[in-house]
Order: C-alpha cells, then sequence, then structure tokens
C-alpha cells in the first residue's frame, strides 16, 4: 500500500464505471454476493420498521450508487445525495435523469423490491426514487459543514455507506468526520452507517484507493463519542476470497444510532 489516497486522487484517478461494474452485480465473485445482499437486506428492514422515517434523509458519499436509497425513499419525502467527486456525481445523474450509459441497476432494484414483499413494481420503485431525490451536491466529510457552501435545515436521517473509511486517513480524522455529519442531523434523528472491518485497500480497475482499518470496538467508542446512543450494529465476516484481490476487509457492519446530544 503507498498510503493514503488524498482527495486530488480520488477527484482525478477515481473510475464510477469500473467501480459499479466490480463491486455491484448480484453474483458470485462480486461483492453484490455477500456485502450488498447483506446491506440490502438490513436498510429494508430499517427503513420498512416505521421507526427510521421523516421528512428529509441526506446521503453523505453516495458515489455513483442508488443501492442504499431503494428502501429509504419509501420512509423519506426528500433524499439529498452528495459526493466528493466530479465524475461519481456526474454518473449518479446519469441514473437520475434517464441518460444514456448509466449503469443497470434493475437487478438490485427488483432485488430489493422482492425484500420489501413485491409490494409494487420494480420500475415502479426506481421512479418513486427519482422523485424523492431533491438535490445532488458535493460534499467533503473533512469540512465543518460537510456541503458548504450550501446549508440545509438539519435532517431527519443521516445514512452514509462506505465512505468515512475511505475518506479519513487516520482515526483522528474519522473521529472529526464523523461529527462533521452529525450537525447535519436532528437531536432525536437516525445515524443509518454502513461499511467495512479490517480493510487497507481496494482496487477500481488498476488503481489501488486507500482504506481505513476499522474495528467494531472503535465504531462502538466512536458513534457513542459524537453524542449517539446504538439502537443496532450488525457484523458480517467476509466469506473466504469471495472478492479475490480486489479488497482485503474481513467483515462488513451497518450501525443504526439516534443523536440524544450535540457533541
Amino acid at each position: 500500500m503507498s498510503g493514503f489516497t488524498g482527495k486530488d486522487e480520488y477527484q482525478k484517478l477515481f473510475n464510477p464505471k469500473e467501480y459499479l461494474d466490480s463491486y455491484y452485480h448480484l453474483d458470485a465473485g462480486s461483492m453484490g454476493e455477500e456485502y450488498l445482499k447483506f446491506i440490502l437486506k438490513q436498510l429494508a428492514e430499517t427503513f420498512n420498521s416505521g421507526k427510521v422515517k421523516g421528512d428529509a434523509l441526506i446521503d453523505i458519499g453516495t458515489g455513483p450508487c442508488i443501492y442504499q436509497l431503494l428502501s429509504a425513499c419509501e420512509a423519506f419525502k426528500n433524499i439529498i445525495v452528495s459526493d466528493f467527486t466530479d465524475k461519481n456525481r456526474e454518473e449518479f445523474n446519469l441514473w437520475l435523469k434517464k441518460q444514456p450509459g448509466a449503469f443497470d441497476w434493475s437487478p438490485v432494484v427488483k432485488h430489493v423490491c422482492q425484500l420489501e414483499g413485491d409490494r409494487i413494481p420494480w420500475q415502479e420503485k426506481e421512479e418513486g426514487l427519482r422523485r424523492t431525490i431533491k438535490q445532488v451536491l458535493k460534499c467533503d466529510v473533512l469540512k465543518s459543514n460537510p456541503i458548504e457552501p450550501v446549508t440545509i435545515p438539519q435532517v431527519d436521517c443521516v445514512l452514509s455507506c462506505l465512505c468515512l473509511e475511505g475518506a479519513c486517513k487516520d482515526f483522528e480524522s474519522y473521529v472529526i468526520a464523523l461529527k462533521n455529519v452529525t450537525k447535519l442531523l436532528k437531536l432525536g434523528g437516525y445515524l443509518v452507517l454502513t461499511g467495512v472491518l479490517g480493510n487497507t485497500y481496494y482496487m477500481v480497475g488498476q488503481v489501488k484507493f486507500s482504506g481505513l482499518t476499522i474495528s467494531e470496538a472503535f465504531l462502538r467508542e466512536t458513534i457513542t463519542g459524537a453524542g449517539y446512543v446504538i439502537e443496532n450494529l450488525e457484523c458480517s465476516k467476509k466469506k473466504e476470497d469471495a472478492l479475490e484481490d480486489k479488497s482485503d476487509f474481513t467483515a462488513y457492519y451497518i450501525v443504526i444510532a439516534q443523536k440524544e446530544r450535540n457533541v
């Protein structure tokens, strides 16, 4: 590992199409088979529980992805998505605006519809999500206001998937980043955080990106320290070599935590 992948490298080198092709197909040998199915099931249960709901949700570090929003769009009237790199926001907008060349999310959307009991056709689910997304913003979790220069009223839910481990070079910056995104959340609102444990790198095409190696104990301590009460923390170990050499994480997780105090 050549060290931490900084903002400039992400802006220059991160290829959203290669990233999606590497990790977001629902078949063996891709992250879809493990991380994605685990997370989609957990998110469906979380957002269909009737507990984590409200007017507005912000997704921090959306990347070029929609999978994490498919159940959320049933529980929130307005969704704001955000990402650091211009290319990721452009790729996301291809899907949002139904433009040629957009990634085909239909297998993932159909899978979520099944998890939710096939209440609505998958095409309707996609359109419902498109209608719910109100803004696509630039974000930098290391800034005190991650979406500056934009300001928004505090939201009911902050969602973030696979973001902080990539954006933060050490534990100290992770703690700061979590506190920064927490400022966007109302008291009593929910943090829904997913990611990977024990990771040092992941590959996008031929380019290696760094990952901050975190543990379950670190997560618990940091989230509690940021003013939350953890309601649920689920971890699942990666199966042996399921991702070949694309990433070396050991487990994936989801945390549901309620903001109890301002820190």
